[in-house]
């Protein structure tokens, strides 16, 4: 019987295995990465971290929010709302239960020249509720940013132990230039500081900050967007991480995002105004 040649080592052959190699390392990477949220999400219990749940954690049941959570037990977690999610019901929002308690609470007043609906109501809940809160301007690039800043602060009386105010940027305009827009924002935050006495912090996606604001806006504390899959561990150049935009909480219908404060709570009250 005539034997078969051995199949010759091919370059093509050379680059598939080392793919497939380099895939499953990658999955195996992943899988250790994540471990606790995938063995959370498939309900298997293995030791006193598992086994330990609380109901604030189930809220959140994303596979990576979980492992989030679960690696910043000691840093404070709050939300973010507008009048995205409607008619908020605060007596069912468990503050203080559960091995990560919500202690904070951001809440939009105003969008350009236009106010959130929701904000007044949400805004005196929040408090009544224990909430550390703070309120939010999301900033329109293509309206007057002086007009913008007064809006805010016709809408937002901030009293002792409330959180500073906030600038929300996410995108350029489509009319002016760049440097226009820098100019704006720059006009908010001066408005905005002169009127409150104390420095606002600037909210924005990790990317857009890093490509857009960075050079001319460093001194100012960061809260950052940022859910990516690969980054599971908040920077110390960020004050708050907004890491998700997929939360879960009782008595907040549909999604919720959810931050982490990078300190704690002691850390927190000294950010609040005096």
């Amino acid at each position: 019987m005539k034997k078969k040649a051995p199949s010759k080592i091919t370059p093509g052959k050379i680059l598939k295995y080392s793919f497939l190699l380099l895939l499953s390392a990658f999955i195996l990477a992943a899988g250790y990465q994540y471990r606790h949220g995938f063995l959370y999400y498939l309900g298997f219990k293995t030791n006193k971290h598992i086994e330990n749940l609380t109901k604030e954690e189930r809220k959140i049941a994303d596979v990576r929010n979980y492992e989030i959570i679960s690696r910043h037990k000691d840093k404070i977690f709050g939300l973010d709302i507008s009048h995205y999610q409607g008619y908020v019901k605060w007596d069912s929002i468990e503050r203080i239960k559960g091995e990560f308690p919500l202690d904070f609470m951001f809440i939009r007043s105003t969008t350009g020249v236009d106010d959130d609906t929701r904000f007044k109501d949400n805004w005196i809940k929040a408090k009544q509720s224990g909430f550390l809160r703070g309120a939010y301007h999301y900033y329109r690039p293509d309206e007057n940013s002086v007009k913008q800043a007064e809006n805010f602060i016709n809408m937002v009386k901030l009293s002792k132990g409330d959180l500073p105010p906030v600038l929300d940027i996410e995108r350029i305009s489509g009319r002016q230039s760049l440097d226009s827009l820098k100019s704006g924002l720059k006009r908010w935050l001066t408005v905005v500081e002169n009127h409150y006495g104390v420095k606002p912090i600037i909210y924005s996606g990790e990317s857009f900050y890093t490509d857009f604001l960075k050079e001319e806006f460093e001194g100012y504390n960061l809260w950052i967007a940022n859910y990516s899959f690969f980054e599971d561990k908040i920077r110390d150049e960020w004050l708050f991480w907004q890491f998700t935009d997929k939360g879960a909480v009782k008595g907040i219908d549909g999604n919720v995002d959810v931050n982490i404060y990078n300190g704690t709570l002691p850390e927190l009250n000294e950010l609040l105004i005096k």
